[in-house]
């Protein structure tokens, strides 16, 4: 199993602009014959929590119908970051597009506190199995500081723990010690992917990072490129692609 992640600069809340760079990351990723590809948090909207109640949609949105035909003709499982809305309610969700099947809607469970005036924590804890070997477990950023949350995946057989996340400058080394620590405490290959730039009045930090299943670091890159990593789960092998407009 190849498992990729995306490190992007976010265009503010463009979803169309933001969609159209995400293509680029996916074209590398099915290149590389990926698996699967997670992007950061809101990925399509930058993290701009002002901005969720007017540009939060749903699964049903008719611009995302490329991803599910990429799924489809790839056979790549697609993670992208959006606001969507239900009962007047507003998510920060990761949407999965996976081949020939219905798109997951997974939404964040356990919000930072400043994210809790614009939206609401979900109560649909999930596990993505790709084949007898590996099972993923999507985290939403702070949702790694949470031991329930790693308890979880763990108890439900996740070998792989996917973080999308936005980190600041500030908070990076803090949440790499962090989830270093989920992948060696639970024995999972874990991901991070994360920002370059600015979003939501933040400095991101880049450095999205893959460890192995004892918390080492194996891969990370810089904190300015845009860039996907892509790891071999089966022969360790790791490919670095850099996205060029």
């Amino acid at each position: 199993m190849k498992v990729s992640i995306a490190q992007t600069r976010p265009v503010k809340g463009n979803i169309e602009k933001n969609l159209e760079n995400h293509l680029k990351f996916i074209e590398k990723a099915t290149r590389n014959e990926a698996d699967i590809i997670v992007f950061p948090e809101l990925s399509l909207t930058g993290y701009e929590p002002d901005l969720s109640r007017q540009l939060a949609t749903n699964k049903a949105d008719k611009r995302f119908k490329v991803f599910q035909e990429i799924s489809d003709a790839k056979k790549i499982t697609i993670g992208v970051g959006i606001p969507t809305t239900e009962h007047e309610n507003i998510f920060i969700t990761m949407l999965i597009f996976r081949p020939n099947a219905e798109i997951i809607q997974y939404s964040k469970q356990y919000l930072y506190e400043t994210e809790t005036e614009f939206f609401k924590a979900a109560t649909n804890p999930i596990v993505l199995p790709f084949d007898v070997k590996n099972i993923v477990a999507p985290a939403i950023c702070y949702e790694t500081s949470i031991e329930e949350h790693a308890q979880n995946a763990h108890e439900k057989n996740a070998n792989i723990y996917m973080a999308s996340v936005l980190n600041s400058i500030n908070g990076i080394d803090k949440d790499l010690n962090r989830i270093s620590n989920i992948a060696k405490q639970y024995s999972m290959t874990a991901f991070m992917a994360n920002y370059v730039g600015q979003s939501g009045g933040y400095e991101c930090a880049g450095k999205s990072t893959i460890w192995n299943d004892k918390g080492e670091i194996i891969a990370q890159l810089s904190q300015n490129e845009e860039a996907i990593l892509i790891y071999n789960m089966e022969t360790g092998e790791i490919i670095k692609e850099q996205i060029n407009y």
